[in-house]
């Protein structure tokens, strides 16, 4: 364009030389972040804060310093599942993250919030600035992978973290309903319009095992588990049903939950991309 400055952060034209990094924010200046991986869906219910939290308590148990970025701003609940119940800190122009038992950092609204019960009535807008606040304000102590647990579908939030939070991939959460393809497509095609490349798939819920005979049961119809691995070529973790992940989210014990199912899908985590070393 005849008057183009240079500066697109600035501009609102959308031109074919705009810089597509132009909304990345930059972390707190005191904060370390190495890998970033948001965990969403295209629908809600499918248990995307359940797959967050085992994905951290097996980064953390495999020693990795690991953080958890609650992006749900209006249904915070990553916090309780670990136990954490204490308010966040900080002053003028940062924020302290809280830690859970196993050393897991983590930012929530619930951390911040005189009661945890306390309902977040905000519109669209506020919500998605929170949510970006919590990488921009907080001094994430040398992470070396932050999880990211999305609100549902691919509206505001979704849209201001893949703009502004400089992401190493996502991880897609489904359960095997019919509706599946639909979902999953829906989340696929807004990370690839985003450029965040799609690290794999968990099948939440995806049966059943008999503690007695281990016979397994699909609960949910048949598993859609190959057929997104062909379609996708990525990693695609069977989740099962397990009453135990239930009894420890509420006793605020996730940090001991462990799953073999996320194996192969969390080398794929290991393996992404490295975004953010260090700020000056």
């Amino acid at each position: 364009m005849a008057n183009c400055t240079g500066e697109c952060s600035s501009c609102s034209s959308n031109c074919g030389t705009r810089d597509k990094k132009s909304f990345i924010k930059p972390l707190h200046p005191e904060a370390q972040v190495r890998r970033v991986v948001a965990v969403a869906s295209g629908k809600g219910g499918v248990g995307k804060s359940l797959v967050t939290a085992l994905l951290a308590a097996r980064a953390a148990k495999l020693g990795y310093r690991t953080a958890v970025l609650d992006a749900d701003i209006t249904g915070p609940s990553v916090p309780r599942m670990f136990g954490v119940h204490e308010r966040a800190h900080g002053q003028e122009n940062e924020i302290y993250p809280v830690y859970a038992a196993n050393g897991i950092q983590m930012m929530s609204m619930n951390n911040l919030l005189e009661h945890e019960d306390d309902p977040v009535i905000w519109r669209g807008t506020l919500i998605a600035g929170a949510a970006v606040q919590f990488w921009t304000d907080v001094v994430w102590d040398d992470v070396d992978i932050m999880f990211i647990d999305m609100p549902p579908g691919t509206g505001d939030v979704p849209l201001s973290v893949f703009q502004s939070i400089p992401l190493s991939g996502v991880v897609i959460v489904t359960t095997p309903q019919d509706l599946v393809e639909m979902i999953v497509k829906k989340a696929v095609n807004m990370a690839k319009m985003m450029n965040v490349p799609l690290l794999g798939i968990a099948e939440n819920m995806s049966y059943f095992a008999c503690p007695g005979c281990g016979r397994k049961t699909e609960l949910f119809g048949a598993s859609k588990a190959g057929m997104l691995a062909n379609e996708y070529r990525v990693p695609v973790a069977r989740i099962p049903i397990q009453p135990e992940f239930s009894a420890l989210a509420d006793a605020g014990r996730m940090a001991e939950a462990d799953t073999d199912a996320l194996a192969e899908l969390f080398r794929a985590v290991e393996n992404s991309r490295e975004i953010v070393k260090q700020q000056a």
